[in-house]
């Protein structure tokens, strides 16, 4: 990969298109942690090193997204092949997805069964719908930077960053918005990406195989929701009892937001 890692923390492992932050002590990953659209795997980092901090974990940067590769294609299908080979060499992990990376976990889980032990989907953007998914498309194209480093904040917490710590905000900031050579600044995401993944977002929701343990979490405060209806019944329809259906009063950020709870989902899974 044509990019400058030497200045990158001990704590990342670098695949021929992923990098990946590595969590906890050394040995196989017990849990692989999928970001939403837009973001990065150190969104993790406090949920793992301050809630988790016994448990092997990865957090890779997905396609288009912070360090890994910017190369196409830009679909869910290349992303799927290039998280389950972070997952080769190990047993099967706790698959955490959040938005977007919740569409991922489910793809996942449907074409490699054998790499996956149990699914926790944060508010999973899956199978949404068409015209939505332009609008927000068509507004990222007509505006996909800031004018300074306040511009982008004040985006953050007048949507759904509100009820995530003010530390946490400054992390993301710090660590994900880059000057650009516009003289405008932006997050580290290939734009020409993230329109193609608006689309992905569309694409019919994958069913686990029977036996799956999934948790599912709505955030109460997203209207309309990104875990719709039809998700929740296809999933039960294909999953039954091995189904949980949690609904938090909270946005769409509910990692960040609620890392506390997050992090007994997953030990109650690891368990």
């Amino acid at each position: 990969m044509d990019r400058a890692l030497c200045g990158l923390a001990a704590s990342t492992v670098v695949t021929d298109v992923l990098h990946t932050y590595r969590y906890g002590p050394a040995g196989p990953a017990r849990v692989l942690a999928i970001h939403g659209l837009t973001g990065h795997g150190k969104r993790w980092e406090t949920l793992f090193e301050r809630h988790l901090p016994d448990i092997s974990a990865l957090a890779p940067d997905l396609l288009g997204h912070g360090h890994s590769s910017w190369d196409p294609p830009w679909t869910i299908d290349a992303n799927v092949a290039a998280l389950a080979a972070l997952l080769d060499d190990g047993p099967p992990a706790v698959i955490v997805g959040h938005s977007f990376g919740g569409a991922l976990a489910l793809n996942l889980a449907a074409a490699r069964p054998d790499a996956v032990a149990a699914l926790v989907l944060l508010d999973p953007a899956v199978g949404l719908d068409g015209a939505r998914m332009r609008e927000i498309a068509d507004q990222m194209y007509a505006s996909p930077d800031y004018t300074d480093r306040a511009e982008a904040r004040q985006e953050k917490v007048d949507g759904s960053w509100a009820e995530v710590a003010d530390s946490e905000l400054e992390r993301e900031l710090d660590e994900h918005l880059v000057d650009l050579p516009n003289g405008r600044t932006g997050w580290r995401i290939s734009v020409p990406a993230m329109l193609c993944y608006w689309s992905e977002l569309t694409r019919p929701v994958p069913i686990p195989r029977d036996g799956t343990p999934t948790t599912l979490v709505r955030a109460a405060r997203v209207d309309p929701p990104y875990a719709s209806d039809e998700l929740i019944a296809g999933l039960d329809a294909g999953l039954g009892a091995n189904l949980t259906v949690l609904e938090w009063d909270c946005d769409h950020m509910v990692p960040l937001a609620r890392p506390g709870e997050t992090a007994e989902l997953i030990r109650r899974h690891l368990a």
